[in-house]
């Protein structure tokens, strides 16, 4: 459970990330109504770096290519429950360590290779291999990958494991051609109803219907995902056409423009993005939990929501987010008081680096934190770094910041916090303890023992939940198919149509 993301999804932690909308299981076959020709322009606020994520962490590549470009065996649906993909079915054995897998026969890589248990074994064996990225630590739990014939493959766990299927929804499942990977950043070669049709770096990513797509075809003939520096732009684009979505307002206040329901349509629902308020445990001052303690209490949670994101979005006080079964609102942990703030950090006063990206909620959130911790002694210097490049290295990889804001999207992401080379530097050895007793126990078990160590997490203040971020879309009237909640890494462009 290790990633990060903003909604660029960011997001996209990218953090990225809209969810899915037409569900792996319906599809069948290599039939389908073809697409028809007609494209969709929708607009994103932060481009990936490249088209690798297997070795560039964020939300952006998945967001814009799992799903529609890269399958795997499994994906999540608009509610969260795990659906066949490539795989048709599988069975678990009586002691949850074995999964056999029951591929999908007539499926195709882009490149024309055919996809087999053989590709299976591949891709999983690459995440282990060839991954760079630290939330593959998710799949060290696979003892190994077998194939009993060509569409058989059978996956044998060290032990029992909660998270492992869940895992295979997310880009650690996706299935790789063996011929195919030879230039990721640029070529992705997949199974999916989507192929790269062209990049304007800097500008968009054309994804192109893929004519040999195994199940049922996309609506449209292309969808081209157009990328904005900031809102107003964006916001523009949509009010003079064009794009014909905004997959993710990043100016709530901004909203009544799109006020006529003749002319648009308004999406709102939840995601499983954390926007977090990060303090670097690892160094001065915020290896001290009264330090980081004080900090919580220093913040006006429902003032900031209202004046930095217009109210939109929900209060919840933990790394969980409402959509996870084992979610309790823990707002009431450190409720605001700024002179218990005050009293924590006993007359001492501290200048801080608040290093953020800069996009839209970062900066708006950055704002309201200054003003608030400025009034309980702490000094915050704002310095925007952008985003993906410049933060991901300075902050994410480095660890040089004190503290910074960045909204966590991928699905079910506490195992973060248990990784203490991660950015926050947390280090609890009992917070993994819980973690790995929920994945191996029963779901009843899970849900209790992940109940506890989101309680661990707040009492230790190892970091600040501001909101949880909203599923904002505002589209052209007449666009369907879009999605109403945001759960998954991919925005799933295979439902969306236009009337």
């Amino acid at each position: 459970m290790r990633r990060i993301g903003t909604w660029i999804a960011v997001g996209g932690l990218l953090l990225a990330t809209a969810a899915c909308g037409g569900g792996g299981g319906s599809k069948s076959g290599t039939g389908g109504q073809a697409a028809k020709s007609e494209s969709l322009a929708v607009g994103f606020v932060a481009e990936p770096a490249n088209l690798d994520f297997t070795s560039t962490e964020g939300a952006a590549i998945p967001q814009a290519l799992l799903v529609n470009v890269y399958e795997g065996l499994v994906k999540l649906d608009q509610d969260g429950k795990i659906q066949p993909l490539l795989a048709e079915k599988w069975d678990v054995s009586g002691d949850r360590k074995t999964y056999t897998f029951t591929l999908r026969k007539g499926v195709t890589f882009t490149n024309g290779a055919p996809f087999t248990a053989d590709d299976v074994i591949f891709s999983l064996d690459r995440v282990k291999k060839d991954w760079q990225l630290k939330i593959k630590a998710q799949l060290d739990v696979v003892d190994k990958v077998e194939k009993e014939d060509e569409s058989t493959v059978i996956v044998t766990l060290k032990h029992p494991s909660n998270g492992f299927l869940y895992s295979m929804a997310t880009r650690l499942g996706a299935m790789f051609s063996r011929t195919g990977v030879a230039d990721l950043a640029n070529k992705p070669v997949g199974t999916g109803p989507y192929q790269l049709g062209s990049w304007k770096r800097g500008d968009s990513i054309q994804l192109a219907a893929n004519a040999k797509y195994w199940g049922t075809k996309p609506k449209l003939s292309a969808v081209t995902l157009k990328y904005f520096k900031d809102a107003t732009a964006m916001n523009n684009a949509l009010l003079t056409g064009g794009i014909d979505v905004i997959s993710s307002v990043q100016a709530p206040e901004s909203l009544q423009q799109f006020a006529d329901p003749n002319r648009f349509e308004t999406v709102e629902g939840t995601t499983n993005g954390e926007v977090v308020l990060s303090m670097n445990n690892g160094r001065p001052p915020f290896n001290d939990k009264k330090v980081r303690q004080a900090v919580r209490y220093a913040i006006d949670h429902k003032a900031l929501l209202d004046t930095a994101w217009a109210g939109r979005g929900q209060l919840i006080g933990s790394m969980v987010p409402p959509t996870d079964p084992w979610y309790e609102d823990r707002t009431g942990d450190y409720p605001f008081d700024a002179a218990k703030a005050k009293a924590l950090l006993g007359g001492k006063t501290y200048n801080v680096k608040m290093r953020i990206p800069n996009l839209p909620y970062a900066v708006a959130s950055a704002q309201v934190v200054k003003s608030q911790l400025a009034q309980v002694g702490i000094t915050a210097d704002i310095e925007p770094l952008e985003f993906p490049a410049r933060w991901l290295d300075v902050v994410f990889k480095q660890g040089d910041y004190d503290m910074s804001i960045i909204n966590h999207v991928e699905p079910r992401d506490m195992g973060i916090f248990a990784d203490k080379s991660y950015y926050f530097r947390y280090d609890n050895p009992e917070y993994g303890k819980l973690l790995a007793a929920a994945d191996e126990g029963t779901e009843q078990q899970q849900v209790d023992d992940l109940k506890q160590a989101a309680k661990l997490l707040s009492d230790d203040a190892a970091a600040d939940w501001l909101f949880g971020f909203p599923n904002l879309i505002v589209a052209k009237k007449g666009v369907t198919g879009l999605p109403k909640n945001g759960i998954a890494e991919a925005f799933d462009f295979t439902a969306l149509a236009k009337q």
